[in-house]
């Protein structure tokens, strides 16, 4: 029996990108048995290209979707989006060439604003925005807080909540090591250098941590615009010889990584659902982590790490430093994060979900609402 097929739009799939990640999990997973899934290379991450190959990539590329879509006979069309400006115009024209080739949408949201931040009060972006995101068959958010935004703001749209999901098996070979009360807190951060992810501000509640009496190192692993400027702010702030860059990161060199550290450290000012938080907790690794996106649906404070405000230095060197002298408390939150995405957050269960989402598409059936609890 021929396998319905699902153009998947999204970066390379080599990018250092939660998307690509997100791709690949899918990919590899069931998923793949039940539907010919291909990938449709969108966006500038995973490219090197110059203003003017751009410009030509942004007015050839939804042509050729369009051609993806006759040529494969695509049933449905998966975008991987998030709700910025550039991705909105971008991805609005993929959107319209999909429902006009006939295949069915499904509309992913990875994070960004909420539709009613997105508008800004504007009537027309608000109309816009509306009418955009009414085309889809159906959209699909990880968190709790944008399930409630988005169905808000298009009422008449089915729209569910799908938390991003890991493999967990290779996990369950590497054993972490038992705690030591004598030794600096370990700290990790992995994914992109780039200002929205509170780096700066991790840099800066490590060194106030460090003057309250607290020792801890930060290894940061990933690439990206902010690198050099970071060096410089970890060198200003006398941090630097407790502060080292490890470049990206993959596979078991990434989840060593991860069982080496004590407390994974996100401070970002937005998110979606970070696979890097996935993954550290997999690992067994705490969490300081603001309270942004779908973070605190995984992370209960005090049980799973510590939660934060975003862009306040203050508040993560309060959390370093509880979890630097309470050793108990710290085992105890590494052994809750491994249940935690265990049970509910493996590959397993959302490629079954995918699966049947797929399904009802195809066969133009309304779509039974999900949420993950």
């Amino acid at each position: 029996m021929k396998r319905p097929v699902v153009i998947l739009l999204g970066p390379h799939r080599n990018a250092m990108s939660g998307v690509s990640t997100h791709l690949n999990l899918l990919f590899a997973s069931p998923l793949a048995d039940a539907f010919s899934l291909a990938h449709f290379q969108v966006g500038s991450e995973g490219r090197r290209e110059g203003r003017g190959g751009r410009l030509v990539r942004l007015l050839v590329s939804p042509l050729s979707l369009a051609v993806a879509i006759l040529v494969r006979g695509a049933a449905i069309v998966h975008l991987n989006t998030s709700l910025n400006t550039r991705a909105y115009w971008r991805d609005l024209a993929y959107l319209v060439v999909a429902k006009l080739c006939g295949a069915r949408m499904l509309y992913q949201v990875h994070g960004g604003e909420l539709p009613q931040q997105f508008s800004r009060g504007s009537r027309v972006l608000t109309a816009l925005l509306r009418g955009a995101l009414q085309l889809p068959d159906a959209i699909v958010v990880l968190a709790r807080s944008e399930l409630e935004a988005y169905r808000s703001f298009v009422p008449r749209q089915q729209v569910l909540a799908l938390p991003n999901s890991i493999d967990c098996t290779p996990y369950a070979r590497f054993s972490r090591r038992r705690f030591d009360e004598t030794a600096p807190l370990k700290l990790v951060y992995i994914g992109r250098l780039a200002r929205e992810k509170g780096l700066f501000d991790a840099l800066e509640g490590l060194r106030l941590a460090r003057t309250l009496g607290t020792e801890a190192s930060l290894v940061i692993a990933g690439s990206g615009p902010e690198e050099a400027q970071l060096r410089r702010y970890a060198e200003a702030l006398g941090v630097a010889d407790v502060v080292s860059f490890r470049g990206p990161v993959f596979g078991e060199d990434k989840i060593q990584l991860l069982v080496d550290a004590d407390a994974l450290v996100l401070a970002s000012y937005s998110e979606g659902l970070p696979y890097a938080l996935l993954e550290g907790m997999a690992a067994g690794a705490a969490v300081v982590a603001t309270r942004v996106g779908a973070i605190p649906d995984v992370v209960i404070d005090g049980v799973h790490g510590l939660l934060v405000p975003p862009r306040d230095p203050e508040a993560i060197a309060c959390a370093i430093g509880r979890l630097a002298s309470d050793q108990e408390s710290l085992a105890r939150m590494s052994a809750a994060c491994q249940k935690r995405i265990a049970v509910g957050y493996s590959m397993e269960w959302l490629s079954g979900e995918f699966r049947r989402l797929y399904s009802e598409m195809c066969a133009g059936k309304r779509i039974k609402a999900l949420t993950r609890s």
